[in-house]
């Protein structure tokens, strides 16, 4: 085991090195001189030399290489140009409150998904389940947008269940008042697909020879279902959730937006907006890294499942 992480660590060092190559390319080249941005348009050309000496700009192109994967090495990228606040220190502060909202979402939106897909696709063809998926499609068919209106208004501004916006400095507070709005919201919204998916994948193991010799040698269903189906079906379970995970970080947005959560949605948004360069690279840069390093965790816990499976 141990080996083999090493040897999955190792091979990430390539794609890391392709990752950061082309943040390079795409901030410094394509994206244009940010020397102009933080200048100003009545900036004279002393004022752009200075920033660009500052920035390490009028260095060759692989000093600014160079010296972009030191700021990755070292978590520092220098301070955000909109603020003058550390980037490290942003995303420090900003991952807890994105993390607040997203474990419970997902750990809620997992948990259900699966149990509401097992009880789905053993009725399959009957009436329930085909109410269950034309309502999976009606909700799919609705704009998040449409739901974040609908129960802000409803639930908070009409019946006053829950807070309109806001954030608070405890976690307990956070979690328990704060962040069970927009929890719901995420919950309502991505249930539908989810549900989809996993009874699909659910289907794909009843209809296997080794469920109906389990029901030929008079198992129970039960056991059947928990023991047979779902350690079978748990590993494109695995796969959705973990790969799902970092780019939920950035796909929060609208949520923490429009409930107004610092989280890291809300802090990309905000960087755009102002072009904060600085920002915008650390975040891409370590979602990336956090996509490789939860696609390893997916594969350890593959044989955690099922012991079968060999780790290569």
């Amino acid at each position: 085991m141990l080996a083999y992480i090493l040897r999955r660590l190792w091979q990430m060092l390539p794609t890391m090195a392709g990752v950061v190559v082309l943040v390079f390319i795409l901030f410094n080249w394509v994206g244009g001189d940010p020397s102009y941005l933080l200048a100003g348009k009545m900036a004279d050309a002393r004022a752009i030399a200075n920033i660009r000496a500052q920035l390490g700009l009028d260095e060759p192109w692989y000093v600014q290489l160079a010296i972009f994967a030191r700021q990755i090495v070292t978590f520092d990228f220098g301070n955000a140009w909109a603020t003058g606040e550390p980037v490290s220190h942003i995303i420090q502060t900003r991952l807890g409150p994105s993390l607040t909202v997203l474990v419970p979402l997902t750990v809620l939106e997992t948990t259900i998904g699966i149990a509401l897909a097992l009880a789905v696709a053993f009725v399959r063809g009957s009436l329930t389940d085909r109410l269950v998926m034309v309502a999976c499609t009606v909700g799919m068919s609705i704009s998040i947008l449409v739901y974040i209106i609908v129960f802000q208004y409803g639930l908070a501004y009409k019946l006053g269940l829950f807070p309109v916006q806001g954030w608070g400095e405890h976690f307990t507070e956070n979690l328990l008042r704060y962040a069970t709005l927009p929890i719901l919201i995420g919950l309502a919204v991505s249930l539908a697909p989810t549900l989809r998916l996993f009874r699909s994948f659910v289907l794909d193991e009843v209809g296997q020879d080794y469920v109906r010799t389990a029901r030929a040698k008079g198992l129970a269903e039960r056991r059947i279902v928990w023991v047979h189906v779902l350690r079978n079906a748990a590993i494109p379970i695995i796969t959705y959730v973990m790969a799902n995970l970092p780019a939920l970080l950035i796909g929060a947005f609208l949520l923490e937006r429009f409930f107004g959560i610092p989280g890291i949605g809300r802090e990309v948004i905000l960087a755009v907006e102002r072009s904060d360069f600085p920002v915008i690279k650390a975040i891409t840069v370590y979602v990336a890294a956090a996509t490789m390093v939860f696609n390893l965790l997916a594969d350890l816990m593959y044989q955690a499942v099922d012991p079968r499976v060999q780790l290569k």
